[in-house]
């Protein structure tokens, strides 16, 4: 009884998959075993290459106002802001004006 919930439980999982990883179960739970390792890993690369974005924007919005991006974050650190680069990037792409106003401040 437990072996048929499990059996459906890790086809049910496996919908949508492609071939006979779908409908069988020893497949099925292989394939299973490998999406969950790369969706592991790209939960965790998103995360760098959403940062990497960030950089890249804030590099570009803050030499538009005559400041490189390490000249900023430095900038930043010596005036104690705690602004982190999404919050920063967010800004220079939504309001420029305020980010503007922002940079003349750091300066």
């Amino acid at each position: 009884m437990m072996a048929s919930k499990r059996r459906k439980n890790v086809l049910q999982m496996a919908k949508g998959f492609r071939w006979r990883r779908k409908s069988t179960f020893r497949a099925a739970k292989e394939a299973l075993l490998k999406a969950g390792k790369y969706a592991h890993r790209d939960r965790r690369a998103k995360k760098r290459t959403n940062r990497r974005l960030w950089i890249v924007r804030l590099g570009n919005a803050s030499r538009q106002f005559g400041l490189s991006y390490s000249r900023l974050i430095n900038a930043l650190k010596v005036k104690n802001i705690d602004l982190d680069r999404k919050v920063l990037s967010q800004m220079a792409a939504e309001n420029p004006q305020v980010f503007e106003k922002f940079i003349e401040k750091v300066k």
